[in-house]
């Protein structure tokens, strides 16, 4: 249920609204607007049936939440659309945030080389897994805290804010002491313990949609992060499982359109995994954006040939600045802004 105010209300009014809804065992969420201030109520809604709550002091109405995700609802959100802090940007309502960086951190090196290189052609965040979700056992898994000390460092030097996947409830702690945004990847997007503890920490959560989820399940997971007081989530399209073999994943791109109608959360979309493949990576980005997308993760390797893992869907350095330069004619037709240096 979300309580509309009056143009004007006060700050006591407002104070007393949430207090009353309070007093009754639901929690509220407050969003102010230019011309509007929505107070949401999360909880036991049944409570606030026989409550007069249109004739206190600066309201002007009281409407009902259907949907079954309440605080990722655009309709929680008075201006409409959310940002998120990365770093020094931000992601969301106009700011275009590109985070770009190899699949696994494999040495300081190659990490420092690649921050600068993707730094210079205008990403504002960079990426690379310390813990790596594989298929196979005997794949390579990462280099875990010693991954997270290597992207420690390039961070201070290069300035470039880090986002690393968490895996599991006991590394999140681990984790949110280096990383600056907590990635829960498509495997476990699901995983409703991980999700509800990445909540209780105050760092942005990247959440990538799963591979068989629909765009109702990945605003449920959400929720999830959001109920435990953390409002600072990006969602991630990055390709769904269907019967299709000519790519790695499906590009449900239709879902970018869906989710900025559905959900004030950035959006996020990952080329690099919904192809699977090197070419196809800029038409899949340029498609996102064209569709609404706030913001694109890319995987960028200096050799992608002797990359560790996803090496065919990693822009190599010449490719990247290519994909830059692709890229800004696409955003001014949007109208959207890079986000600023970190």
């Amino acid at each position: 249920m979300i309580i509309v105010t009056r143009k004007g209300v006060t700050d006591a009014e407002i104070d007393h609204i949430r207090e009353r809804v309070e007093r009754l065992g639901l929690r509220t969420h407050l969003s102010r607007g230019e011309e509007r201030t929505i107070i949401g109520c999360v909880g036991d809604e049944e409570r606030l049936r026989s409550v007069p709550l249109a004739t206190l002091p600066g309201v002007e109405a009281v409407h009902e939440v259907q949907r079954p995700y309440k605080l990722a609802s655009r309709d929680f959100d008075a201006r409409g659309a959310s940002t998120v802090a990365v770093g020094d940007g931000t992601i969301g309502d106009g700011a275009f945030l590109v985070i770009a960086g190899p699949c696994s951190v494999e040495g300081r090196e190659m990490m420092l080389k690649t921050a600068r290189h993707v730094r210079e052609q205008g990403a504002r965040a960079l990426r690379g897994g310390a813990f790596k979700p594989r298929t196979s056992p005997y794949s390579f898994r990462g280099l875990g805290e010693e991954g997270l000390k290597i992207l420690s460092e390039v961070r201070a030097e290069t300035g470039l804010p880090v986002v690393t996947e968490v895996m599991d409830t006991r590394q999140v702690e681990l984790v949110a002491s280096y990383a600056d945004v907590l990635q829960v990847g498509a495997r476990n997007m699901q995983n409703f313990a991980l999700l509800t503890e990445v909540g209780r920490v105050q760092r942005p959560v990247l959440l990538k949609r799963g591979m068989s989820a629909t765009v109702k399940d990945l605003l449920l997971a959400a929720e999830y992060v959001m109920a435990q007081g953390n409002p600072d989530v990006i969602l991630c399209e990055r390709g769904i499982r269907t019967f299709a073999t000519a790519t790695r994943n499906t590009f449900d791109l239709a879902a970018i359109p869906v989710l900025k109608r559905e959900t004030h959360l950035p959006v996020l979309a990952d080329p690099s995994h919904a192809g699977g493949s090197r070419p196809l990576v800029p038409p899949l980005a340029y498609a996102a954006v064209a569709a609404g997308a706030d913001g694109l993760m890319v995987e960028v390797h200096p050799e992608p040939e002797t990359a560790t893992s996803d090496g065919e869907q990693s822009l190599d350095f010449p490719e990247f600045t290519e994909f830059m330069k692709g890229l800004a004619p696409f955003l001014e037709v949007v109208g959207k802004r890079t986000a600023t240096a970190g």
